[in-house]
């Protein structure tokens, strides 16, 4: 029990991160530009398709990399 609990706090120069974060990146700012373009141009459709994108990004596509990349 304490092995992990101290692992977490030394420092490890080259950790092992689950995906490149390029695509969720671009994918987030991809969300920003049409949920902005959907408040321009007064689109709920176009806004909610934003916010889903950025969604997307940050959150669900992340998560499903590492959980598949873990098991």
């Amino acid at each position: 029990m304490r092995g992990p609990l101290l692992a977490a706090f030394f420092y490890d120069p080259s950790p092992e991160f689950g995906a490149n974060p390029t695509p969720f990146v671009l994918m987030m700012a991809a969300g920003f530009v049409v949920a902005v373009a959907g408040h321009i141009v007064r689109s709920r459709t176009l806004v909610a398709f934003g916010i889903g994108l950025i969604f997307l990004a940050t959150f669900v596509l992340p998560l499903l990399v590492n959980v598949a990349r873990s098991g």
